[in-house]
């Protein structure tokens, strides 16, 4: 497998030069040098970035995804379950509280439908509760 310009590893690997670039900032990606004057990259490294947008897409941080690419080799798999373990539990406080302000709203929407137009709307009283009086610009 011949090496690849920057451009070509992007269009391998589905980004934009750019975010090859960015992920070689963060050191998610190695910097090869430059021999005649271009940097020439392995497609191995194509596969590691299509990693790094997988794991993004399935709630990974970049920081996190750093530490994911350490462990890849497998051999600290509890370091890696520990990392997806709270991810995952951060997920789902982030449902949870979905959850919650679905249930508010919808029946804060349900009361604005069912009072009358001579009394307040509930959805603005519940959100301006406590004030006198809601500014106006």
């Amino acid at each position: 497998m011949a090496p690849l310009t920057i451009g070509g590893l992007a269009r391998l690997a589905g980004v934009g030069v750019e975010t090859i670039r960015y992920y070689q900032r963060l050191r998610l990606l190695p910097v090869p040098n430059a021999g005649a004057s271009f940097r020439r990259y392995p497609q191995h490294v194509a596969r590691r970035i299509r990693f790094i947008k997988k794991a993004q897409g399935v709630g990974f941080t970049l920081e996190e995804i750093g530490t994911l690419l350490d462990l890849a080799d497998g051999r600290n798999r509890r370091a890696v379950q520990g990392i997806a373990a709270a991810r995952l539990a951060q997920i789902n406080g982030k449902l949870a509280d979905l959850a919650r302000m679905q249930v508010v709203l919808a029946d804060l929407l349900h009361q604005c439908f069912t009072t009358g137009a001579t009394r307040p709307c509930p959805i603005i009283e519940s959100l301006t509760e406590g004030e006198a009086v809601l500014a106006r610009p």
